[in-house]
């Protein structure tokens, strides 16, 4: 899954429901030609967000074809809907992408290799197909081993989806580089796996192998490295993904965890009905399912504060945050993750 230069696809989702397409933006190797997003086709990426590169903003992968400057290797799906399902009006990009030649990366749980007419046109046209929350064969229950390994490890955890877990877990990577830590993402997601080039997408393990499939990228990395950051998923009480956040939680085994959370939400996103907890009980929730298989305490915290006003605005709702957790925030994108990586080496690191 080496590719060079990309379109991302973000239909009616760019930038704030485009979070696969964000991380990617931001964190990959790649090129990024080109966004298609129909409501947004005419307009640029920094008219909406100046975090990741510039690119124009197209209406269809064809639209794409005809702006760029220069060949593109792959069409790479940036938008992952509650349930992963195949939105059929991508169908005609996904489908001229292939008939170009072009490699399609998918994070959905809609396997685009499965689909009859994909496949033939990759056939065809020498493509390849890269459904990346296909978990591999082999996997199996965890044997309570990832506190063997000699790497410290440190799990990001959330008060709810979205809030910014894969984004802290890989801001923490690079501050820990900076400073000389020999530190390692350990990829659960569609968009850390894209980025990383390998990893286990949780959320499509069967569940009695969860915490197996964590434990064993661990093993395979935790020998290599001083520092594990392990991208968390989802919310320990979310009413439809909450196994999947115990399942990494007890199969991390993890020496610390950090919190995220993004300022002034409520209601779990998607499912309303759910108010969000305290931040406090979230702390005693995750310390104590934590403790059940390995010691770990909330030593910091991460608050997404996207939609304040201004730095002293974000910097208001830290200091709630930071009162709420009772350790040391930061926002990541805003402010840099130096503060987290500081309670990291005081709190965790030998």
């Amino acid at each position: 899954m080496d590719h060079d230069r990309i379109v991302i696809l973000a239909h009616e989702k760019f930038p704030d429901r485009a979070k696969t397409a964000l991380g990617v933006m931001r964190y990959g190797d790649q090129e990024v030609a080109a966004v298609i997003d129909r409501d947004k086709a005419g307009t640029r990426v920094h008219d909406h967000t100046t975090t990741v590169d510039d690119a124009p903003i197209v209406d269809s992968y064809a639209a794409a074809a005809e702006t760029v400057d220069g060949d593109v290797d792959a069409l790479l799906i940036g938008i992952a809907p509650i349930g992963g399902g195949f939105d059929e009006s991508w169908r005609p990009d996904v489908r001229n992408a292939l008939a170009d030649g072009n490699d399609v990366v998918s994070g959905l749980h809609y396997f685009l290799e499965d689909d009859e007419e994909f496949a033939t046109l990759a056939a065809e046209h020498g493509a390849d197909l890269f459904d990346v929350r296909n978990p591999h064969e082999g996997l199996t229950v965890a044997e309570g081993r990832s506190a063997e390994v000699d790497a410290d490890v440190v799990l990001t955890v959330g008060t709810d989806c979205s809030v910014g877990k894969m984004t802290t877990t890989m801001e923490i990577v690079e501050a820990a580089r900076d400073r000389g830590i020999d530190a390692a993402v350990v990829p659960t997601g569609q968009t850390g796996i894209m980025v990383e080039g390998w990893g286990n997408p949780v959320d499509r393990v069967v569940s009695d192998f969860t915490a197996g499939a964590v434990e064993e990228m661990i093993l395979e990395k935790g020998d290599e490295h001083d520092l594990l950051v392990v991208e968390g998923q989802g919310s320990i009480v979310h009413p439809a993904y909450s196994a999947v956040t115990c399942g990494i939680l007890h199969g991390a085994m993890a020496d610390a965890l950090v919190l995220c959370h993004e300022a002034g939400r409520e209601r779990i996103h998607g499912y309303e009905s759910f108010p969000l907890q305290d931040v406090d009980e979230y702390v005693d929730l995750y310390e104590n399912l934590a403790s059940t298989v390995h010691p770990s305490e909330v030593v910091a915290g991460a608050l997404n504060t996207k939609d304040a006003a201004d730095d002293a605005d974000a910097a208001a709702a830290l200091d709630r945050f930071e009162n709420e957790l009772g350790a040391e925030a930061t926002d990541p994108i805003r402010f840099g993750a130096d503060p987290i990586v500081d309670a990291i080496e005081a709190e965790v690191l030998e």
